[in-house]
């Protein structure tokens, strides 16, 4: 991830949506990798990026960012529901 691209992730987080909480990102996408991906989800926790097959999960937990990336031959309810356990798991230890 490249200093710009955390720097629209940050803000990704930072940014509270417009009047029906729409993200700016949900509309520019988010970059990772030099690739372009079309935001799925936006919330305070969680971000969802998808290109074709293959996607991004980025989760946020008390001190990190969880920056995932899966293949076009796994599941995207699969890759997420992992994501999110690994956070929740990071977040019960105060990390």
């Amino acid at each position: 991830v490249s200093p710009q691209e955390l720097d629209e992730i940050v803000n990704a987080y930072k940014d509270k949506g417009d009047a029906s909480g729409t993200k700016k990102i949900q509309s520019t996408g988010l970059h990772v990798a030099g690739e372009k991906f079309v935001v799925l989800k936006a919330e305070e926790r969680s971000l969802y990026g998808k290109k074709g097959k293959e996607g991004i999960i980025i989760v946020r937990t008390m001190q990190t960012l969880l920056v995932t990336h899966y293949p076009d031959y796994v599941q995207p309810g699969s890759a997420a529901h992992t994501v999110e356990t690994v956070a929740d798991y990071l977040i019960s230890v105060g990390y």
